[in-house]
């Protein structure tokens, strides 16, 4: 059983920065690939990154890749994502989500998942 806990949103001006933390209660995160989705108001759900359980197999997508990186520490039990250059249709709840399968992950089907944390940047 995996359990997720997000945290280190907030608001931004655009052209600043955040750091969302994920992190993660059971053995078996070290084994799981994870990712972060965001949701904005009247949006659907849309994959922002994922990550192999090894730390590699890094994935983007197109909206956010050369702004953000994915990254996780499986010592600590934690996944990070570095936000750079926030841009105002950034703004959403951001989620984390693990599964054992990393091809699971960038279609939302992911087992496991986090309740949220909000991010807003403020033009």
């Amino acid at each position: 059983q995996v359990q997720l806990v997000e945290s280190g949103g907030g608001l931004v001006q655009a052209g600043g920065s955040l750091r969302l933390s994920c992190e993660a209660s059971g053995r078996a995160f070290r084994y799981y690939p994870m990712g972060w989705f965001r949701q904005a108001p009247m949006k659907e759900r849309e994959f922002v990154a994922a990550i192999g359980w090894s730390g590699d197999n890094m994935d983007y997508s197109d909206s956010v890749k050369g702004r953000f990186t994915i990254s996780r520490d499986n010592a600590k039990n934690t996944m990070y994502l570095q936000m750079n250059s926030l841009k105002p249709e950034d703004t959403a709840l951001y989620y984390c989500t693990a599964d054992p399968t990393l091809s699971i992950i960038r279609t939302g089907l992911g087992r496991y998942w986090g309740q949220g944390t909000q991010v807003t940047v403020s033009s």
